[in-house]
């Protein structure tokens, strides 16, 4: 059996860099033969918050999402752009931020590649339980007027699967939750491997 093709890049130009992504464009080495253009937008990364109450409601924040034009229901959840934070850190960082909340107890659920055709963000989203109140700092630009509501997470499944819940981290991770209740699954550790955690955009903007 012949060895898998490398896709070596053979050539990279940087098109674009902004404040949360960049755009690159590589030749990459083909299998036939021949190299072809691959445009690659690099991210920063990112977290979300599975959290769970004692009564089984999950953590829903309802924000909006300018590319969009609406408002969307999502989980509390943000960019790995603190250099040198641990995605864990950042993930209860933004529990507080977002939802006023901390939590006990800590795993993750699952890791999801956003957009893999064109671009190497990946996402982080942990399981958070055992949730107290905490006093949440003061809000800013589409954040002023986001606003939480705590949901049964059967409630929450039922609304993904009505096409009310489309917000890709939000689906899966509430599905994530809802395996792990019914006993299917089981989370990880905090500090379990991350494979494709992206490193490329903020070694750039770090100047590495």
């Amino acid at each position: 059996m012949a060895p898998d093709h490398s896709f070596a890049t053979v050539a990279s130009e940087t098109v674009y860099t902004g404040k949360i992504f960049a755009l690159r464009a590589d030749e990459v080495s083909m299998p036939g033969g021949g190299t072809a253009r691959r445009e690659v937008v690099e991210h920063f990364g990112a977290v979300a918050v599975a959290a769970l109450d004692e009564q089984d409601q999950i953590v829903l924040v309802y924000q909006y999402r300018h590319p969009l034009g609406r408002r969307l229901w999502e989980l509390p959840a943000g960019l790995l752009d603190i250099d040198g934070e641990d995605p864990s850190l950042t993930a209860q960082r933004e529990l507080v931020e977002e939802a006023g909340l901390a939590a006990e107890n800590w795993s993750v659920l699952v890791d999801v590649d956003s957009a893999p055709g064109f671009s190497d963000e990946s996402v982080r989203l942990y399981l958070a339980t055992g949730l107290r109140d905490v006093e949440r700092p003061e809000a800013h630009d589409e954040e002023a007027d986001m606003r939480t509501e705590r949901v049964p997470l059967a409630d929450a499944v039922r609304r993904v699967f009505s096409g009310e819940i489309v917000n890709s981290l939000a689906v899966a991770g509430i599905l994530a939750a809802w395996a792990v209740r019914e006993g299917v699954a089981q989370p990880r550790p905090v500090d379990a491997e991350w494979v494709d955690r992206p490193t490329r955009f903020a070694e750039r903007v770090a100047g590495r």
